[in-house]
């Protein structure tokens, strides 16, 4: 069974018995004919994901992991903040008329800051760190500009990563302020173990774990048949993770330097409704 659908399905049958509803509050997300989305919540979750154990991808739906590594490659390493460097159109709703999404994500990621060691942005300094500084305790990324906030279309709801090399082992936090269990739960997950593997084989380490901290994690309304027709799927194991040895530069990965091997899913069927 695969680790991520354990905790996915756990973390869901959490959320519909013990969670709460927001239907008495107003909530600024809406439907696409108006209605206001609610949710049911549950607040601090944890999750644990040992990589060297196997790759966190859900088999009770299908996983797209290549369009999940081109927005993962579209924010960390083109540092970009325009739909139209992106290969997909996740994105397009949050956009403006120039394909902007204002000052969120790739922006936050590609701005330069001064050290001693010379002017960086914030992968470069993980990168440098890594390498230079594994005993840091100060490796981590943050996308949380209070500063930017008033121009970011979306505020960031994964928002930061801090790494800790432990011995050989690359291990991470991924803070996350809010998750849509159902449409973004899976995504984000593969996305970081998918970074977590790429800066572990530039830097000469072992990809180790990522925890995933979740502040509000919720299920939408109109999600809840279908959150609740994935937890009666019986999941497959995982699949492995195949990543190309031979690139050494971050900078040089493409969604081409991996894919899986032996992996099966179950289809979903039906298009998830989205929240805007």
């Amino acid at each position: 069974m695969s680790k991520a659908d354990e905790l996915f399905q756990e973390n869901c049958r959490q959320i519909l018995s013990q969670g709460t509803w927001d239907t008495d509050l107003p909530v600024r997300p809406r439907w696409e004919d108006g209605t206001p989305a609610h949710t049911i919540k549950l607040f601090g979750l944890v999750n644990r994901y040992d990589l060297r154990e196997e790759f966190p991808i859900q088999t009770i739906r299908r996983m797209y992991l290549k369009s999940a590594v081109d927005e993962l490659l579209w924010i960390w390493q083109k540092k970009s903040n325009n739909i139209h460097d992106l290969n997909s159109s996740i994105w397009d709703a949050w956009a403006d008329e120039t394909g902007s999404i204002g000052k969120a994500y790739g922006y936050q990621l590609g701005v330069k800051h001064h050290y001693p060691e010379g002017d960086m942005d914030q992968v470069d300094r993980v990168l440098y760190d890594l390498k230079h500084n594994p005993a840091s305790r100060r490796i981590l990324t943050n996308l949380y500009n209070h500063h930017d906030l008033s121009e970011m279309a979306l505020y960031p709801c994964a928002y930061s990563m801090t790494f800790n090399v432990t011995g050989k082992t690359l291990n991470a936090i991924l803070h996350q302020r809010s998750q849509d269990m159902l449409t973004a739960n899976g995504w984000n997950v593969m996305q970081y173990a998918v970074l977590v593997h790429l800066l572990a084989q530039v830097s000469g380490l072992e990809a180790g774990e990522l925890v995933h901290v979740i502040a509000d994690a919720h299920i939408y309304d109109r999600h809840v048949p279908l959150v609740e027709e994935l937890l009666t799927r019986k999941p497959y194991p995982a699949p492995k993770l195949w990543l190309d040895p031979g690139v050494t530069d971050f900078y040089a990965f493409t969604t081409d330097h991996l894919r899986l091997e032996g992996y099966q899913c179950h289809e979903l069927g039906e298009k998830i409704p989205v929240a805007i």
